[in-house]
């Protein structure tokens, strides 16, 4: 397994020992996760959370007008090149 799925399951792992399903996509040029939020997840959960997330390297939030709530951590599988290098609210 490359580096960013062996990220990847370490991340899927916490947040569903935190509660979560979860799930782990091979992708070409990274490793995903995603977690279906529930609506009552308590604010020291949510901190938690975050604090899993945050060691990927790009993560979010899809929420739906049907109250779905995804989140999602993408893992490189490669470090980025510096014409594709960006800031926290750098998004593609």
């Amino acid at each position: 397994m490359p580096a960013s799925g062996v990220r990847a399951a370490a991340i899927a792992a916490r947040l569903s020992a935190l509660g979560l399903s979860t799930r782990v996509e091979e992708h070409h040029q990274h490793t995903s996760v995603e977690a279906e939020v529930p609506d009552a997840l308590s604010a020291e959960s949510w901190r938690e959370v975050l604090d899993v997330v945050a060691e990927a390297d790009r993560f979010g939030l899809l929420a739906t007008s049907l109250n779905d709530r995804t989140l999602w951590a993408v893992v490189r599988k490669a470090a980025p090149t510096t014409g594709d290098v960006g800031g926290p609210s750098h998004q593609r």
